[in-house]
């Protein structure tokens, strides 16, 4: 129930960006469902895409480098046992060069994942720590949460774009071709990439909990993430990485650009931090 909640959140941001077809398509003078028809297509195009090369697009924006069991043999012996454990196929394993501790899984399916760790969180944690993390991000690829989080970021990213154009040329266009009524335009232009965030939001947030309890049940050291993501939060929140981008901050397993308050926890792809060490302290 919980992965066919997921998929019909995706469902909604794919309406969603069919809702802002109708509304560009209507706007400019044009036949307001073929407006429709053509985002429903370039909303599958970023589907497909996301779906065979999301891997890709996160390594490259972090400047992550996949590395062999020589270069790293203590991050790769700790994937390789948790991988064992949960019967998956060995992932490939990334290192990003930064001292801000995260870490994060990718990939479309658990034969094509990634699970990357930036140097930062290798220095500060210890064995168990690391361990937690590791597994952490190892449950999601289980779960198949990257496939379903990286596809959610793309189409809301482009909700957002599409919207964000629509505003211009609203702005710019001297008022031609307007088949639409101003207000259910303002509507869209102003809710679509609000609607669209939250959607990705609860994806994340909701994956983020099942993620940390299956790490905790996993390692039988519900402790030591907590510890763990004590140290992440506190030092994301002092130094926030320095690399990647806003819409692939749900991939990772602390927020890595910001830091608390209530504004930013009711917008953070992360649920609070205090309430996941909450769920941990339960178990």
């Amino acid at each position: 129930m919980a992965i066919l909640r997921l998929f019909g959140l995706y469902f909604m941001l794919t309406l969603l960006m069919i809702i802002v077809g109708f509304v560009v398509g209507a706007y400019f003078g044009g036949d307001p469902f073929s407006g429709m028809i053509v985002f429903l297509f370039i909303s599958i195009a970023i589907n497909i895409f996301s779906y065979f090369y999301s891997d890709s697009i996160v390594l490259r924006a972090y400047g992550a480098r996949i590395i062999e069991k020589q270069d790293n043999r203590r991050l790769y012996d700790m994937v390789k046992k948790i991988a064992d454990i949960n019967a998956l196929p060995m992932p490939r394993i990334a290192i990003v060069s930064s001292s801000t501790p995260n870490a994060f899984a990718t990939g479309r399916n658990p034969k094509n994942a990634v699970v990357a760790a930036t140097t930062g969180l290798m220095s500060i944690l210890d064995d168990n720590e690391l361990e937690g993390v590791m597994a952490h991000e190892m449950a999601h690829v289980k779960n198949r949460d990257t496939l379903v989080m990286c596809v959610a970021a793309t189409v809301a990213g482009a909700i957002a774009f599409a919207a964000r154009m629509l505003w211009w040329n609203s702005l710019f266009s001297g008022g031609r071709g307007r088949n639409i009524h101003p207000a259910l335009m303002i509507l869209v232009i102003l809710t679509a990439p609000l609607a669209a965030f939250l959607l990705q939001m609860a994806i994340s947030r909701s994956r983020e909990f099942h993620a940390d309890a299956t790490a905790a049940k996993l390692t039988s050291k519900p402790w030591a993430l907590i510890n763990a993501l004590k140290k992440l939060e506190w030092e994301n929140h002092r130094k926030p990485l320095d690399c990647g981008s806003p819409s692939n901050a749900a991939l990772c397993i602390v927020n890595p650009l910001t830091g608390g308050g209530f504004l930013i926890n009711m917008f953070s792809t992360h649920p609070p931090m205090e309430m996941r060490i909450k769920a941990l302290e339960k178990l």
